[in-house]
């Protein structure tokens, strides 16, 4: 199997209640929001995540806020975060995962 893979299956929100839900999604993660959820799709610029208790919501954890020294996490895993922004273009949450912090931060 490719460890590389796109947001597939019974979990993944289909794309158009994803854009029909985009106001509420924003409304219930503002910028600064605490997120945790499950790694559903793998990508070289970052991992997608089905964020917990907004069923209709996914995340992106991009590449460019992670260190170096850091692989990114496995199809599965749970992770935990913060939102960073909102990608309106694609209904797409931005956040920053909590195990990609520095110590000086």
């Amino acid at each position: 199997m490719d460890e590389y893979a796109w947001p597939s299956g019974p979990e993944v929100p289909a794309a158009d209640l994803v854009r029909e839900s985009w106001a509420a999604t924003v409304a219930a993660l503002p910028v600064g929001t605490r997120i945790t959820g499950e790694v559903i799709g793998r990508q070289r610029f970052g991992v997608f995540i089905r964020i917990d208790g907004v069923p209709y919501a996914i995340a992106l954890a991009e590449i460019t806020a992670m260190p170096r020294e850091m692989d990114l996490p496995a199809l599965g895993a749970f992770v935990s975060g913060e939102v960073l922004w909102h990608a309106a273009h694609n209904h797409q949450v931005k956040v920053r995962l909590d195990e990609w912090l520095t110590a000086d931060e």
